[in-house]
């Protein structure tokens, strides 16, 4: 069964921009990945630090090999998480 998540980052301000020049690495990465169909990157037009990620994968298992792949760990959880306000993980199904 598919896994869709959206997540939503709060950059402390003082990161945002070291936080965005690891994205496109973190993007191409996750893109690669086997297991993954979608993943897009927002920021906000209001807060320029603010940012939506938009998340879908084939399984949950494709979801954990995410959180366990080398790319996620040494960016994001290295990288972006110590430089975060606010971190929202929401697993989402889809209504209409």
């Amino acid at each position: 069964m598919q896994k869709e998540l959206i997540v939503k980052w709060k950059i402390k301000e003082t990161e945002t921009d070291s936080v965005l020049k690891l994205l496109p690495e973190l993007a191409e990465k996750t893109k690669a990945e086997p297991g993954n169909i979608t993943y897009n990157i927002f920021q906000s037009e209001g807060d320029k630090n603010e940012f939506i990620l938009h998340e879908l994968y084939q399984s949950e298992e494709a979801v954990e090999a995410h959180k366990n792949s080398a790319h996620y760990q040494g960016i994001v959880v290295s990288q972006i998480i110590p430089h975060l306000e606010l971190r929202e993980v929401l697993f989402v199904k889809k209504v209409l």
